[in-house]
């Protein structure tokens, strides 16, 4: 592939060079270096004059920092004359301040939008955001993918003859009922009320549960509030087994330990969107496998065919559309 030019951010380089290996194509360095003052400066260390450039990096913790770092590899691509830059955000965190639900707050997701275009990206390519219609927050084409077929074939090994997939709330039941359709299950909902970020109340799950085997499936989990609420309510209908899955595993402040712990929670699944936290490391850096229940799948193949099929004008569509409603 002649013209193309992929280059990483300090948050995730070991899905860039996953990519990389799916394209044929290397990963081009960068460096990024901080003044005396604490300002971060960026260099694109490749040729980007006339190429398809494309910037991977999600915005994972510190949040603030992965974003400047990479506005800063937006204003350098364009600054060296790149013919075209895609921003490949497999997780954007500003999503969810989609909504104005308080007096005189601001509107995350949109603001960062648009700092992104005025940097100089010309295309988004993203992965299972916070809300579908944030998309429309960006001013250029947004590439929305889902996970919902690598989490299929996942779950493709079990027996799916008596599973319902639970919604922790209804905003996220319409993708719980795509990826149910996708495996051939039920699915419920959680009456869920949010009073504060890790603080939430499901009153009830709306669906069958009862003896099933149940499929917690989530866009993010994040402290973990919300499943292990969830958790709760389902214990009370009695469900034969229980599984957990989402995209964007961030598992902040010992969210993923807190999970494995509960005995009735048989495994952990979630992709590499983002990377597992160093807190949920082992002393001696090894990854924890939380007594065998975390499950990590790789989004890789589907962001480089994503790629390649933008770089070559291909319908992105036709392999990750979300399958539609009847």
């Amino acid at each position: 592939m002649r013209d193309i030019a992929v280059f990483s951010g300090s948050a995730h380089p070991d899905l860039a060079a996953e990519v990389c290996a799916h394209l044929g194509v290397p990963l081009s360095p960068t460096r990024v270096s901080r003044f005396a003052n604490d300002c971060l400066e960026v260099q694109l260390r490749a040729n980007c004059r006339e190429r398809d450039v494309f910037l991977i990096q999600p915005l994972v913790k510190p949040v603030q920092e992965h974003l400047v770092e990479l506005l800063l590899m937006c204003d350098a691509a364009r600054g060296a004359s790149a013919g075209r830059i895609t921003v490949v955000m497999p997780h954007y965190s500003y999503a969810r301040s989609d909504k104005k639900d308080a007096p005189r707050i601001s509107l995350g997701g949109r603001l960062v939008a648009d700092l992104l275009v005025a940097a100089g990206a010309g295309r988004v390519l993203a992965m299972t955001l916070h809300a579908p219609q944030v998309h429309g927050f960006f001013s250029v084409p947004v590439d929305h993918l889902h996970a919902l077929r690598e989490l299929a074939a996942h779950f493709a090994r079990y027996d799916l003859s008596r599973t319902t997939v639970v919604s922790p709330d209804l905003g996220n039941a319409k993708e719980a009922a795509a990826f149910a359709r996708l495996i051939g299950a039920q699915v419920a909902a959680g009456a869920k009320q949010r009073y504060a970020d890790d603080r939430v109340s499901i009153s009830s799950v709306i669906g069958d549960v009862a003896g099933r085997d149940v499929i917690v499936l989530d866009d993010e989990i994040a402290k973990g509030s919300t499943v292990l609420e969830l958790l709760d309510r389902l214990r009370e209908s009695g469900p034969r087994s229980v599984r957990v899955a989402c995209t964007h595993g961030l598992f902040a402040a010992g969210a993923l330990k807190r999970l494995a712990d509960q005995p009735d929670v048989l495994e952990i699944v979630c992709t590499n969107t983002v990377p597992v936290p160093t807190e949920e490391h082992g002393v001696d850096g090894r990854r924890e496998d939380y007594g065998g229940k975390l499950r990590v799948l790789s989004i890789a193949p589907a962001l480089a065919e994503a790629v390649r099929r933008i770089h070559n004008g291909e319908s992105v569509s036709a392999l990750f559309d979300a399958p539609r409603g009847e």
